[in-house]
C-alpha cells in the first residue's frame, strides 16, 4: 500500500525552519501546470483531498499540487515534512523519473509516502490512519 522513505536531515535555514516553499523561484509555466492539476485531480486524489483539506486530519495543514524544487507533488504537509504521492497506472511507466524526483525531495529532508490509487479508493480509513501516524512520527 505504501512506500515510506526514511527522513533525511537537511541543514536548517537561518531562521531554523525547513520551509522549502518560501523563497523558491517558480517558473510561471510550472505554476500554471500546478493550477491545472488542482482542477483536474484524479478520482483518488479528490477522495483523499476531501479528508486532508482545511486541516481535517489531526489539524495538519496540507497543500495540494505543491511545487517543490521544480516538481509538483500531490500533497505536502510542511509541519511533518511529508510529501504524499497517490500513484496510479502512469507511475508504472515513469519509475525512473519518480526515483530521480524522490532523490531530490529526500535530499531536501522530506519524507515520501506513496499510496496506490486503489488503497485510497478501497481502504481509505487505513490510509488516513497511516498518514496520521507518519505525520506524528518524529523527524
Amino acid at each position: 500500500m505504501n512506500n515510506l522513505t526514511p527522513p533525511h536531515t537537511s541543514p536548517p535555514t537561518q531562521d531554523n525552519t525547513h520551509n522549502i516553499v518560501i523563497g523558491q523561484k517558480i517558473n510561471s509555466d510550472k505554476m500554471q501546470r500546478a493550477k491545472e492539476l488542482r482542477r483536474q485531480m484524479t478520482p483518488a486524489e479528490k477522495i483523499l483531498w476531501q479528508h486532508l483539506r482545511n486541516n481535517r486530519l489531526n489539524n495538519l495543514h496540507f497543500r495540494r499540487q505543491q511545487i517543490i524544487d521544480g516538481f509538483i507533488v500531490d500533497f505536502y504537509c510542511h509541519s511533518a515534512k511529508l510529501v504524499i504521492e497517490v500513484d496510479g497506472k502512469i507511475h508504472e511507466q515513469q519509475a525512473e523519473y519518480d526515483a530521480e524526483r524522490d532523490k531530490v525531495l529526500i535530499a531536501r529532508g522530506l519524507r515520501l509516502l506513496r499510496i496506490k490509487n486503489e488503497a485510497v479508493q478501497q481502504e481509505l480509513d487505513q490510509v488516513l490512519v497511516l498518514i496520521s501516524q507518519v505525520c506524528c512520527e518524529e523527524t
